[in-house]
């Protein structure tokens, strides 16, 4: 198990755009994919793009499984978009809670809008291409790691006035 440290706001790491993987059959891929798998599980997340443990490539995790804060969702097996890119969006949006572990220590979730549905390319850590069509949850986690691979964070994209605490998040979501 390797757990990095999940890098914060106010590291240019997060603010930057990511950097396209050009080798996909290496260790060094596979090694970011572990260690972004493990930090994601670790940290109680369900979503965890490169920038996040200070790796500037376009490579990002989700999985969608019952954490601290979600509990009664949609759940989603290990998925792992290498160089990912979103070809359609639905019209439609809607507002729903956010957090990240990037603004973890400041602790702060907040609505965002957000396409409920999307399409999306990439690769797996093997190298192979797939097309994915996403709703829900897992629409929703896609873009918002998909922000991080070009340097936005959800606080730029939140409606500042429904920011709240962890804490009243959690009492908010019992």
């Amino acid at each position: 198990m390797s757990v990095k440290k999940t890098t914060q706001v106010g590291n240019p790491v997060i603010r930057a755009k990511a950097k396209q993987v050009k080798n996909q059959d290496s260790v060094k891929i596979r090694k970011v994919v572990r260690d972004l798998t493990d930090s994601m599980r670790a940290c109680g997340l369900v979503g965890m793009a490169a920038p996040q443990i200070g790796v500037s490539l376009r490579i990002f995790v989700t999985e969608i499984r019952k954490t601290k804060f979600r509990k009664n969702e949609e759940l989603d097996e290990l998925r792992v978009f290498v160089n990912p890119k979103i070809t359609r969006t639905s019209r439609k949006q809607s507002r729903g809670w956010e957090g990240c572990g990037s603004v973890a220590e400041s602790g702060l979730f907040a609505k965002v809008n957000r396409h409920e549905s999307v399409s999306i390319e990439a690769s797996n850590e093997e190298g192979e291409k797939f097309i994915l069509e996403a709703e829900g949850l897992l629409a929703r986690v896609i873009q918002h790691e998909m922000d991080h691979l070009n340097g936005v964070v959800f606080i730029d994209k939140a409606d500042l006035n429904t920011v709240m605490s962890r804490d009243e998040y959690v009492k908010l979501n019992k």
